[in-house]
């Protein structure tokens, strides 16, 4: 199962997405894959067992530039989020 995150508030989300096909934080979530952020252990434990992505776009309209963000998320265009959702369902968004 693919999971598109578009936003999170706590950490029970990350029970959730252990050990899925892909996780791929959009929108506001972005702004949570920064390093020293407040769930860094968290994502750090989570990329251990699940490949995580970050639209590169959305870090763009933030400001936010792809060496703040924690390095084992792979930063991906829109043609790799089209292949990611085309190979890989169902697909569960969270806001």
């Amino acid at each position: 199962m693919l999971h598109l995150v578009f936003d999170f508030s706590d950490n029970v989300i990350f029970q959730r997405l252990q050990q899925q096909s892909g996780v791929i934080f959009l929108n506001n979530a972005v702004l949570k894959l920064l390093k020293k952020s407040h769930f860094e252990s968290d994502l750090l434990n989570l990329v251990k067992t699940t490949p995580c992505y970050v639209l590169g776009d959305d870090l763009i309209i933030r400001g936010i530039s792809a060496d703040l963000i924690l390095e084992k998320i792979e930063l991906i265009d829109y043609a790799k989020f089209v292949q990611l959702t085309v190979e890989n369902t169902p697909i569960q968004t969270w806001n």
